[in-house]
């Protein structure tokens, strides 16, 4: 056995509820020997040769914070893009300031057009925010941009993409397309809208690689420093192969498994891309990457979409729908072929994450859900409804009933909720985003995430902690859906141990028991000490991956 470091705390909260705070936690091979006392380790260090480090002998080591559903490469490329959001966000050079206004917009595309000579060239534009940036552009508006060069601009949650003509003519997008999501005008011409990944996919054409590679490596170096910062020792990367499978590896492989990169990450394939490229193969494709993993990046799951986006306002409602009387898209795969899609993957064995944001799409997903159980049942499938913002209490309580398990976006609780009781779906539904309370009450298990960065909150899952301990509006004083708040114990879990459960992963990942990698959170604050309205101001130190200690 090689030597042991034990690592002395001010307080070490292991979220194991059977021994829930120590003083010291030992490491061993770069996993966790031993939580307790140095007393209580006596059987281990009188027998082999042991250090004792103090350099966090005045912070609180608790288990490396985990966020279930990000998506590093595309953000790195989009960050690198010309950006149009209404907030501040951290570019290559910089922070970007936010755009609050359309006519902020508008003249940034203008300014972006002008700055480069050939006319010809394209402008890819990321961020737009048609909640709060005056409603979604369209084609005849960004041809007072520009009429010669090809512009493509990305929703905030790249959910909706939209050209100007001279982009429709370089995507080859023919007038008469049937393409699910290619909008038009009242008179059936194209209006340079295009919702969801299907459509997305025509839309952006070759301008996918191109976005990608403003990304990069070095963009996903970013990435992890970002999460380091945050305190996250591990991530997924939720729509993994979106562009191109092998070109997505071969970046990914570069960069993640080196000593050096911060944080671990899974990879959940985008269900839509392995069927567009392998059909009736895709479940043994991608059991035969499965073998490439190792403890730093490994492939886990399949990803499906019901619906479209909360913030871009393109997820589906049940009655009454949105305020305008509108209602947003059902995803690339029928409802009624859900089942049919998944099955493959649930013989097989491979856990299934559903996104679903509205209700009528989280009934859809469960709908698909028991027609599976209902071909083959199964206990411990952990089939994840991703997101799952806008439901009922009825819907936790068949979420239970059909053994499935919730990875909830519950920032928009605080970030989103006032904005959209006024612009898109009504105080009622605004409100109670993130039924977290009513999932609790019902025993499904459920993890925390942001979408970083392709939705408009940060990338901290202490803040999202906080959020659902507390539930303030943005305005700072209201408590929304109060009967949904959790308590600050639940909270943890959800960033720790039960988010690692939700990627299958609570074997190696989320508590700190021995034989578990040694992942920590290093902090300044406890948690279970500070005013719960304090809980986002936690100063982060850093981290320690598989015992290599990485300061923020």
């Amino acid at each position: 056995m090689n030597d042991i470091t034990v690592y002395r705390a001010r307080k070490v909260i292991t979220m194991d509820a059977g021994r829930p705070f120590a003083s010291c936690v030992a490491v061993m091979d770069g996993r966790v020997l031993s939580t307790g006392t140095i007393e209580s380790m006596q059987p281990w260090l009188k027998r082999y040769p042991h250090k004792i480090d103090d350099t966090f002998a005045d912070k609180v080591i608790m288990p490396g914070l985990i966020d279930p559903h990000t998506h590093f490469a595309f953000s790195a490329g989009y960050l690198a893009m010309h950006y149009i959001g209404p907030i501040d966000s951290p570019g290559p050079a910089g922070i970007n300031p936010g755009l609050p206004t359309r006519p902020e917009v508008i003249a940034k595309l203008r300014e972006a057009d002008k700055s480069d000579p050939d006319s010809t060239a394209p402008l890819i534009a990321w961020g737009l925010d048609p909640a709060s940036q005056g409603g979604h552009l369209h084609r005849d508006e960004l041809d007072q941009v520009s009429t010669t060069r090809p512009i493509w601009v990305i929703s905030y949650a790249p959910h909706f993409t939209y050209l100007n003509s001279a982009a429709l003519v370089r995507a080859k997008v023919p007038d008469n397309s049937n393409v699910h999501g290619v909008m038009r005008y009242p008179d059936g011409r194209l209006n340079g809208q295009f919702v969801e990944l299907e459509a997305g996919r025509v839309a952006l054409g070759a301008m996918r690689d191109a976005i990608a590679e403003r990304g990069g490596v070095e963009g996903l170096r970013r990435m992890g420093d970002i999460a380091r910062k945050a305190g996250v020792t591990t991530t997924a990367e939720m729509i993994f192969g979106k562009g191109s499978f092998e070109n997505e590896w071969q970046l990914h492989a570069k960069v993640v498994p080196d000593d050096s990169y911060p944080v671990r990450m899974g990879l959940v394939s985008l269900e839509m891309s392995l069927y567009a490229d392998h059909g009736s193969k895709s479940v043994d494709f991608l059991l035969e990457a499965m073998k490439r993993s190792n403890d730093k990046l490994f492939f886990h799951g399949v990803k499906f979409l019901s619906d479209g986006s909360f913030p871009a306002m393109s997820l589906r409602l049940n009655f009454p729908g949105y305020l305008d009387g509108s209602n947003g898209l059902r995803n690339d795969v029928p409802w009624d072929e859900l089942h049919e899609r998944m099955l493959p993957f649930w013989k097989a064995g491979i856990q299934i994450h559903c996104h679903a944001n509205g209700d009528e799409a989280v009934d859809a997903s469960l709908n698909a859900l028991a027609k599976l159980q209902n071909i083959q049942p199964k206990f411990d499938h952990r089939f994840t409804l991703e997101h799952y913002c806008i439901s009922t209490p009825d819907q936790a309580r068949r979420l239970k009933a059909l053994g499935g398990v919730a990875s909830v976006n519950n920032y928009f609780v605080h970030y989103r909720s006032q904005l959209h009781s006024e612009e898109g779906f009504g105080p009622d539904r605004s409100e109670a985003v993130a039924r977290l309370g009513s999932l609790e009450r019902e025993g499904v298990i459920f993890a925390l995430h942001s979408d970083y960065s392709l939705v408009l909150v940060p990338l901290h899952p202490l803040t999202a902690a906080w959020v659902a301990v507390n539930r303030i509006a943005l305005d700072g004083k209201t408590v929304l859906a109060p009967g949904e708040r959790i308590s600050v114990e639940r909270a943890l879990r959800a960033i720790t141990i039960d988010a690692a459960y939700v990627l299958g992963a609570e074997q190696r990942l989320g508590s700190l028991e021995p034989g578990k990698l040694a992942d920590f959170a290093i902090l300044e604050s406890d948690p279970f000490e500070v005013d719960p309205m304090d809980l986002k101001d936690i100063k982060i130190w850093g981290t320690v991956l598989g015992g290599r200690i990485q300061p923020a």
